[in-house]
């Protein structure tokens, strides 16, 4: 089960170079966490996880596998993109098939660098990719909505569905707001995911400012908070420079020591990572054993055996029950054997919703 990112931005915004360093940082860790290169522009990275040593401690895990997030490094967005200038159509067909969209922008002033617009501002750069993104969908609606009211008319019961989540996506775009303003119900979101829109996405908006804020950000990044909370969306302060050095330090400790010299507990891309994971509503249970400590990803909500279908699709089908202990319970007894001394370890069945930090054994038979 692949989640993923789109990582986009105006040109010239360091959206690249925070690319890069991610993956550089992701392979430089490739000794302890497994990392991949799919294509020059998709990465996949590690989740930090502070609860996986603990739980590697206590069942004595050979190794450690920490689930992983897929970054995608799309193209560069100029104005007119919805009408196919620049890289628009690549663009725009590249964010479709992303879940999340993480929105570099540049906080930062630099005479060698230019900026597409002439001057700096991350506000004004933010919208101009969302009007290009809500101009497409827009586009996109109009057409649909229309040849859905026929089959509605006729009696179509999926038409008339359909409609229930197209005609109120429709109304905010002509009222200029992004489709994710919408109030969706569960069955709804899965109907919404189907029209593919750019703007029902998700955005994490990362703001790239030099190296001497990276710790506290500036007053470009403070208005890009200011926009993200009115929207409910999420922003992080990183700097793309500060990332790509990191990128180039092989030791762990050396890497700490440098960070504490900026005033930094950790690097802007675990920052993004973690934020990311959480943009996409994710949560992690694990299987802990001799052999290996595993992180698994699962979207919130979701139920004992589809958690279990994520390891293999024959636990999900055959499916009986699970061995489940809360990580606070598997610390605290130091190990599984500890937890069903104590009682802690219980026994669920098929309509379990799974809790973050759950460690399962899956009971099945095919």
């Amino acid at each position: 089960m692949g989640f993923n990112c789109g990582i986009v931005g105006l040109p010239n915004v360091g959206k690249s170079t925070l690319f890069n360093a991610l993956t550089s940082t992701a392979a430089a860790q490739a000794a302890n966490y497994p990392f991949c290169t799919i294509e020059p522009n998709v990465g996949r990275v590690a989740v930090p996880d502070e609860r996986m040593q603990p739980l590697a401690n206590a069942a004595k895990s050979a190794k450690l596998i920490p689930t992983q997030l897929e970054f995608v490094d799309i193209a560069g967005l100029v104005r007119g993109a919805s009408r196919g200038e620049g890289l628009g159509n690549q663009f725009l067909a590249n964010i479709r098939e992303v879940d999340a969209i993480v929105h570099v922008l540049r906080c930062f002033e630099d005479g060698d660098i230019t900026h597409v617009e002439g001057s700096v501002d991350p506000v004004r750069d933010a919208e101009t990719i969302e009007t290009e993104l809500m101009l497409a969908d827009l586009e996109s609606l109009e057409r649909r909505v229309i040849q859905t009211q026929k089959k509605a008319k006729g009696g179509d019961k999926d038409a008339k569905a359909q409609l229930e989540v197209m005609e109120p996506a429709l109304a905010a775009l002509q009222t200029g707001k992004p489709v994710r303003s919408v109030q969706y119900d569960a069955e709804q979101r899965v109907l919404l995911r189907t029209l593919g829109l750019l703007t029902s996405k998700p955005v994490l908006y990362a703001c790239n400012v030099e190296e001497a804020s990276a710790a506290t950000g500036n007053a470009f990044s403070a208005k890009v908070a200011e926009m993200a909370k009115a929207q409910g969306a999420a922003h992080v302060v990183i700097s793309a420079a500060i990332e790509a050095e990191v990128a180039q330090l092989t030791d762990e400790a050396e890497r700490q020591e440098f960070l504490e010299t900026l005033g930094l507990e950790e690097t802007g891309l675990t920052r993004v990572i973690r934020a990311g994971y959480e943009l996409l509503h994710l949560i992690t249970f694990f299987t802990v054993g001799p052999k290996e400590c595993h992180a698994w990803t699962l979207p919130k909500g979701l139920k004992a055996p589809q958690a279990a279908g994520v390891i293999h699709t024959d636990f999900e089908r055959g499916f009986i029950r699970a061995e489940t202990i809360s990580y606070t319970d598997y610390i605290a007894c130091n190990g599984e054997a500890g937890a069903k001394e104590a009682g802690k370890m219980r026994l669920e069945g098929k309509e379990y919703v799974v809790q973050d930090g759950d460690i399962f054994h899956f009971l099945f038979n095919v």
